[in-house]
């Protein structure tokens, strides 16, 4: 019996399911702004795949690395959501507030 494919599918449902809360915590603490650390991620893990001679760890790896760049999307969408009231917004974080437009008075 070959149990590859059960174990990759299991590990990658727990590679999916540990980064949903790396979303919301990374948006949370950390703004979208770390969007580039998962894009770098992504490039080492999925590189790292090509270079790894067992089948099932360079799989995973692989699937690591994409769901790195998944996760890019993802924290930009959770930002979304933050706005929409579906997740809580951090109460340290500065908020944008408009500056007002200084108009020069002619006299």
């Amino acid at each position: 019996m070959q149990f590859e494919g059960i174990l990759i599918g299991l590990a990658t449902f727990l590679i999916i399911g540990l980064f949903h809360p790396i979303v919301i915590k990374g948006e949370y603490y950390f703004t979208k702004k770390i969007w580039f650390l998962f894009l770098v991620l992504g490039i080492l893990f999925t590189a790292g795949s090509l270079f790894i001679s067992n089948l099932v760890v360079s799989i995973l790896m692989g699937v690591t690395g994409f769901t790195c760049f998944w996760t890019i999307l993802e924290l930009f969408e959770q930002e979304k959501r933050v706005q929409k009231g579906w997740f809580p917004e951090n109460p340290k974080r500065k908020k944008k507030v408009p500056q007002p437009t200084q108009s020069r008075h002619i006299k």
